[in-house]
């Protein structure tokens, strides 16, 4: 396969909400308490929410920089790629990466939503997350069909509008919801309490794929405050592996056959490791643990339930039998710094071709369109369309080279520069938002 017949969708990517998220679904009522993008006295933009002032809203939206300015996150909608929160521009950068489609995850309102769950007003927070379902499925996926999978977010502080919510979203084509990957850690029941049984349910009923993030509830930990950053950058993906256990084990999954749960942004090389240990686990300990799957290994019901993704993993792929071809799909994280854009199809090319035609369908497009109900197919006017070819020929004006965006402050004499620990980035976000519920409009 040539590199301009590769079609790529991509099962996790984000969006950085753009400042008229909520113009066209409020009424004029209910804009009264409407969040609102500020800017402060360093130039920094930032979402208010309920008077209090929500996270980075370019948290390593750092697309398009040099890499030596890849830990300066951006602080305004100006420092980064305007593709990070503008559909047309998106569309284009997609084009120019060769990438059909993607499914985005929210940026300043949390990949899960939680955001609002940290409203006061508990009956405004669930009129604003309905207001961002429909900007997100209304505006930026449907302002151009056949390129964005609606993923939504849910009230799961309330697990009845919670149902209602992905009843309404589903009627409105929407498959895929985002979710803690530990709603316990959210002062929620445990997956493993009954009180879920209706979520369970109504995702299996409707077929809506439960999207689980890396660090929606359990998060990456930092070794040390002088641990060097890229420590934590290395395990981070894998970091999903507990809350991955926790889920393998949900009773629901033997009760509701089309339950889907995907991994987001977790990779694939550990998969391999982790159904041996769990399969071993299983037959050397049950005796005593009582586990039980159903009559099958666990490593069957991960198979019959999970969708990994991967961005750029050639010991996963030489191990693709161990996890099982219809189980990954392809992720290019734009606009995080783990992208490869706008490289994706080359760089792919070379770690997927030793395998047959019909698994690199699978794992770069075919799965993702089976598990979300998403025929982009038919939606872009046939196959012929969706090519990586097909869709750099029309971004061939796109200026596609690393820009400068602001980078590091200039070394003082004789000063040279040290490795970048874990401290020093969370010190970084802690400036950001040390004046959290204190900014003045």
């Amino acid at each position: 396969m040539k590199v301009d017949d590769l079609i790529l969708i991509s099962v996790d990517d984000h969006i950085v909400e753009p400042p008229t998220m909520f113009d066209q679904h409020l009424t004029v009522e209910q804009k009264a308490f409407a969040p609102k993008v500020l800017k402060d006295k360093n130039g920094a933009d930032y979402w208010l929410f309920e008077g209090r002032r929500a996270g980075n809203i370019g948290l390593n939206a750092v697309v398009g920089r040099n890499r030596e300015e890849y830990g300066c996150e951006p602080i305004s909608f100006e420092q980064m790629r305007r593709g990070a929160w503008d559909i047309k521009a998106r569309i284009d950068d997609m084009n120019a990466n060769g990438l059909l489609a993607s499914l985005n995850f929210p940026s300043v309102v949390t990949f899960d939503g939680s955001l609002f769950h940290q409203f006061d007003n508990k009956k405004n927070a669930l009129t604003l997350l309905k207001a961002y379902n429909d900007w997100h499925i209304d505006e930026w996926c449907g302002s151009f069909p056949g390129r964005n999978i609606p993923n939504a977010i849910v009230p799961y502080w309330d697990i009845q509008a919670t149902v209602e919510e992905i009843k309404r979203v589903v009627a409105k084509g929407c498959h895929a919801i985002s979710f803690t990957d530990n709603p316990s850690l959210k002062g929620q029941p445990s997956l493993h309490d009954a009180h879920w049984e209706p979520l369970w349910k109504v995702c299996a009923e409707n077929k809506v794929v439960i999207n689980i993030h890396i660090g929606s509830g359990a998060q990456a930990p930092h070794a040390s405050m002088n641990t060097p950053i890229d420590a934590w950058i290395i395990t981070m993906p894998i970091s999903i592996v507990n809350s991955a256990a926790d889920w393998l084990h949900l009773k629901a999954l033997q009760r509701y056959p089309d339950l889907k749960i995907a991994l987001s942004e977790g990779g694939i090389g550990w998969i391999p490791y982790f159904l041996e240990r769990a399969d071993f686990v299983h037959d050397h300990h049950r005796a005593w643990t009582y586990a039980d799957f159903g009559g099958k290994k666990p490593s069957e019901v991960f198979r019959e339930h999970f969708l990994t993704c991967f961005i750029d993993d050639k010991f996963g792929l030489k191990n693709l039998e161990d996890i099982g071809e219809d189980n990954v799909a392809y992720e290019c994280d734009y606009p995080h710094s783990d992208t490869v854009w706008p490289e994706c199809p080359d760089r792919l090319i070379e770690t997927v071709s030793h395998l047959p035609a019909s698994t690199i369908d699978k794992i770069t497009h075919g799965n993702a369109m089976r598990l979300y109900n998403f025929d982009a197919f038919s939606l872009m006017g046939g196959r012929k369309n969706c090519t990586a070819g097909a869709l750099r020929a029309q971004a061939t004006h796109i200026d596609t080279r690393p820009q400068s965006f602001g980078g590091p402050a200039p070394l003082a004499e004789g000063e040279t520069r040290r490795c970048v620990t874990s401290g020093d980035i969370i010190k970084m976000f802690t400036q950001v938002s040390k004046e959290d519920g204190k900014i003045e409009a």
